[in-house]
């Protein structure tokens, strides 16, 4: 089960807190009940060291010149040379006549989660809500993590606001949502599109190598990275620490041995600048408490004591040695004091470390690493739409009912798709990039035709003449493909249809391509969305729920190479060719109307990849984009992409060239180019 960091230091037997200097002290009352903040340091309390049943081995410990051994009928909990490591480690404390193991909070500030998340539940603090029925994030976020790794598919049956696929975007998941709303599918991808995600370090790139060996006090590893998202992230993590990690942690032994020599030395200076101190001294700091220490002792005289610690006689052993000088110590030991707590100091920072990278450790799967550099938006995601199941209908004997049949006895009225849409079309016309480009019919009604639905007529500036239109209709769940266009036009063309337009949702790759047949143009009006809903939105005609865009207009220029490199190519934009409808003509349009475009320059024929992106935005676009992504934009690289001609590129494997255009309507529009 996923694990989630504590911060809140609540357990009441934590009554202890050690200071960066090491030193430490019993927490008052208002802070141990954290009616007032806890001073920075390290909260912790006493354990037992012992455990129970007899033991065979020897048992006697020496611990600040005294020797201890367990009570009856227990036994330590690790050898004599593992409690031995614990004393020099610093992790052994004496209360009373009896030794104890120091465990601290932050050795596991983590909890496992049970089945009760209290933090989840709803208030003001969570997501605002754009959806009647929208759950919580941190539901999702802990569900998606408990059961997935990185890479894995997640599937949501009821989509809503599309909270799981947020989350699942998020945290690396793949999805599929589905929903029979459209309102709350139209939501979901808004959502998922305008959302700004953190990047997290990937464990397969050289960046998380690196990030792992700080991690951990280890080499980075050298293997090849493939960037693969199955192989999860680089998490945060919280030290487990044992008595038993401590006590086998054969490296205290040698950092021990190596920083040992220069506690001893400063241990002794800090005894000579003491001698001839006219004593008596109350020592109230360590095993001898309230004995009387004469510092008057000769230079040489030592002692050995029952840990073997050797120390000048009578005077004072590293375990009584004060954090702060008393005020009628001379000034030479207060700095041979400054000098044996740095030492001291460092030793024990050094075997803290070694510690905290030997212990074990528990991931923390919500907290991955980020890379604060980066800025991650939503990767490419399609919508589909499969046609409503229409169930079969019988009548008391369980016959099948002929519904079409009992429609044409009643002389029902109910409105197919195709009809829906010729009434919508009747009153909102047909949109271009600009206001006046507007073909508004006189007349539109059904046509008996195999691909075209519909005649319209409108009137041609100018000339005042009647022009007359076919109308093709596109499914409603589906693609409009280039064969369908190539019979709808010849279709056209032998009714005597002026101009042939096609409303579709979505058009296939090689369709963009088709713009004419014959005499007859072909018009390509991309569908609102929101036609979808035309049952439930009234009919004002003042939508634009039918838009053309037309055709970008480019020059292919060859790039001079020098000393006979290999030819390259750049993409000049001129502007989008556009149908005039009161002249009948197309004409050639600036490139004001473009708010972006995008180059494929290896098309397979098949999907548009994006290897060049240009925006044409007026005003401060990165102004915006920087406010967008809250990060700091590289206005010279910006304005790199702010351009109506291309970067220079290689020749196409391919052969061929896609270039996409959006206008500031958003609506998109694209076209193969051969070189």
């Amino acid at each position: 089960m996923t694990l989630i960091s504590e911060p809140r230091i609540n357990d009441p037997n934590y009554v202890f807190i050690e200071f960066e200097d090491y030193s430490h002290r019993r927490l008052t009352p208002k802070e141990r009940r954290r009616e007032v903040g806890l001073p920075k340091g390290r909260v912790f309390r006493y354990g037992p060291t012992q455990s129970d049943g007899t033991s065979q081995k020897e048992q006697e410990v020496c611990f600040e010149g005294e020797t201890f051994s367990p009570s009856k009928n227990s036994h330590w909990k690790t050898s004599v040379s593992g409690m031995d490591r614990l004393a020099r480690a610093g992790k052994l404390g004496r209360v009373g006549k009896t030794i104890y193991h120091r465990l601290y909070w932050d050795s596991f500030a983590a909890k496992k989660l049970d089945n009760v998340w209290l933090d989840t539940q709803s208030g003001g603090f969570n997501d605002p809500k754009v959806y009647v029925v929208q759950t919580t994030t941190k539901v999702i976020q802990r569900c998606v993590l408990m059961t997935t790794d990185a890479g894995d598919l997640v599937l949501d049956p009821t989509c809503g606001s599309g909270t799981t696929a947020y989350v699942a975007e998020q945290w690396g998941r793949r999805w599929i949502t589905i929903d029979t709303s459209r309102v709350a599918l139209a939501l979901a991808r808004a959502r998922i599109m305008g959302a700004r995600y953190p990047y997290y370090v990937l464990a397969d790139s050289r960046e998380g190598q690196e990030k792992e060996a700080a991690v951990t006090r280890t080499p980075p590893k050298h293997a090849e990275t493939y960037g693969r998202l199955r192989q999860g992230f680089v998490y945060e993590r919280v030290p487990h620490t044992t008595l038993k990690a401590i006590a086998n942690n054969a490296e205290i032994d040698v950092v021990w041995e190596r920083r040992q020599p220069a506690v001893r030395e400063a241990l002794c200076r800090l005894n000579e600048s003491l001698m001839g101190h006219p004593g008596p001294f109350n020592v109230a700091t360590g095993g001898r408490k309230g004995a009387t220490v004469d510092f008057r002792a000769l230079p040489g005289e030592t002692v050995e004591l029952p840990s073997g610690e050797v120390a000048p006689s009578n005077g004072l052993v590293e375990w009584e040695v004060p954090h702060e000088a008393p005020e009628d110590w001379p000034p030479e030991a207060h700095e041979a004091l400054a000098a044996f707590w740095k030492a001291r100091n460092a030793r024990q920072t050094q075997i803290d470390a070694s510690i905290e990278s030997k212990a074990d450790f528990e991931y923390l799967y919500d907290k991955p690493y980020e890379d604060n550099a980066r800025v991650r938006v939503a990767g490419p995601f399609t919508v589909e739409a499969l046609s409503p199941h229409r169930s079969l209908l019988v009548d008391e004997d369980d016959n099948l009912v002929d519904t079409i049949g009992e429609a044409r006895k009643t002389n029902g009225t109910g409105q197919d798709f195709g009809g829906m849409i010729l009434e919508q079309l009747r009153t909102a016309g047909v949109q271009q990039a600009h206001r006046e480009d507007r073909i508004e019919f006189t007349s539109l009604r059904c046509w008996p035709g195999k691909m075209i639905a519909g005649e319209g007529s409108y009137l041609e500036a100018g000339s005042g003449e009647d022009r007359r239109a076919g109308i093709l209709v596109g499914p409603e769940f589906g693609t409009v493909t280039r064969p369908d266009l190539v019979d709808a036009a010849r279709e056209a063309a032998n009714a005597g249809f002026d101009v042939l337009i096609s409303c579709a949702f979505s058009y296939d790759a090689q369709a963009s391509e088709f713009t004419k047949l014959g005499r007859v143009p072909v018009l390509k009006a991309r569908m609102n969305a929101d036609l979808h809903m035309a049952e439930d939105l009234k009919n004002t005609g003042r939508a634009n729920l039918f838009v053309i865009f037309g055709e970008p207009d480019i020059d292919v220029l060859s790039v001079p190479t020098e000393n006979g490199g290999e030819e390259q190519f750049q993409v000049k934009l001129n502007g989008v060719d556009v149908f005039d409808p009161r002249t009948g003509k197309v004409r050639s349009d600036s490139a004001d109307g473009i708010a972006c475009w995008f180059i494929d320059t290896d098309y397979n024929g098949e999907s548009f990849f994006v290897r060049h992106a240009y925006f044409l935005g007026a005003n401060d676009p990165y102004k915006s984009l920087k406010t967008s992504l809250k990060a700091e934009i590289d206005r010279e690289a910006w304005e790199t992409l702010r351009s109506d001609t291309s970067r220079p590129f290689p020749p196409p494997g391919s052969g061929r060239i896609a270039v996409k255009v959006i206008n500031h309507l958003g609506d998109e529009v694209m076209k193969v180019f051969r070189l």
